[in-house]
């Protein structure tokens, strides 16, 4: 089962910019809940308990569960928008969630086993490729987190898509290959992407100086003829 993160609202009756700059006014947070083939509900929300939320992290894959007092709403953020200036939050978009519509949804990779993996004992590095993956999914079923077992891993071995638990019932947004999670590199293999890497920026440098050296600049003025001597 989902968890859900609770989050206290109120009902707001008029849309609208004037409405909207009214509820900021009033000290609240303008937002409105969308989707799931219902008509939109207008909410405010305290500014306080927007700020706790995105200072978290990971709020674009939370699953909220919006109090509205009589009533409640269990949604994902999809969008929230700030003041330019003072970087404070002034309106949030909500998806709602129904029971059976599948939703798009980004879950986090817990990774285990580091301890005992055989090519991390040998000195190769961990390269997390990704942290999250996005998958399709029940609403009341998405997972906390998918756990990625290192145990086994050597150097050159890496963990896929298909090899995470706890994907059951869901399903990849990408579909063309059983992606890389993460993998484990040997440090001289490490050593050598870095080279190989500071090499490639070295001589794109180098081409981009020559080429301005060619065009970028004008040739230097020949020095004016001296001017020749009157006849005495």
């Amino acid at each position: 089962m989902a968890n859900f993160t609770s989050i206290s609202a109120e009902l707001r009756e008029r849309a609208g910019k004037g409405a909207a700059r009214a509820t900021r006014r009033a000290g609240k947070v303008p937002a409105v809940i969308y989707g799931a083939k219902q008509t939109p509900t207008l909410i405010s929300l305290e500014p306080r308990a927007v700020i706790k939320e995105l200072h978290r992290g990971g709020w674009r894959s939370r699953l909220y569960e919006l109090d509205l007092g009589a009533d409640k709403a269990r949604a994902l953020i999809r969008d929230v928008q700030f003041h330019p200036v003072t970087d404070q939050p002034e309106h949030v978009d909500f998806q709602r969630l129904a029971p059976g519509e599948l939703i798009r949804v980004a879950v986090a990779v817990s990774f285990e086993g580091e301890a005992v993996s055989p090519g991390l004992k040998r000195g190769g590095v961990l390269n997390v490729v990704r942290h999250t993956v996005e998958v399709y999914a029940d609403p009341e079923t998405v997972p906390e987190h998918f756990v990625a077992d290192l145990s086994t891993l050597d150097i050159n071995d890496n963990v896929r898509f298909s090899d995470l638990k706890g994907t059951e019932g869901t399903r990849a947004t990408i579909l063309d290959r059983d992606f890389v999670i993460a993998s484990v590199a040997s440090v001289t293999q490490n050593a050598a992407d870095a080279a190989e890497e500071a090499a490639a920026a070295a001589a794109s440098a180098a081409a981009a100086a020559a080429k301005g050296g060619k065009s970028g600049g004008k040739p230097a003025a020949k020095p004016a003829a001296a001017a020749p001597a009157k006849k005495k």
